[in-house]
């Protein structure tokens, strides 16, 4: 899957995560970009998801129209010692067909999704 990392993610994480096409906002010189049109852009440009650990993203975005599946970490720094933890449970989460809505990956695993899928185009 190709995964854009938000530029709160240490980009070493990302070979904690093999498998996938991962690119960070830097990388793409998107990290001037608002949350809003930072994830249309990624939705634009065939992301299939978003991972950041920017909790307020559920908040701030409306979640029933979310352009890209949206993974946020909730880890309690960003230093890749703190993220390395979540990388079985978003390898475990990747596996899956992943809705364009908010997943929350916990400490312990659980993942919580919040929002409405959209509906299919007829």
């Amino acid at each position: 899957m190709k995964l854009l990392f938000d530029h709160n993610v240490d980009r070493r994480f990302r070979r904690h995560v093999p498998g996938h096409e991962i690119k960070t906002t830097r990388e793409m010189r998107w990290e001037l970009l608002s949350n809003g049109k930072l994830l249309r852009a990624a939705a634009d440009a065939g992301f299939g998801a978003f991972v950041s650990i920017d909790k307020k993203l559920q908040f701030e975005q409306n979640l029933d129209r979310l352009p890209i599946a949206v993974i946020v970490l909730d880890s309690f720094s960003n230093a890749l010692p703190a993220l390395i933890p979540f990388a079985p449970f978003l390898q475990d989460l990747l596996k899956e067909s992943l809705l364009n809505v908010f997943h929350l990956i916990s400490p312990d695993g659980r993942i919580t999704r919040i929002g409405t899928p959209p509906a299919p185009s007829p």
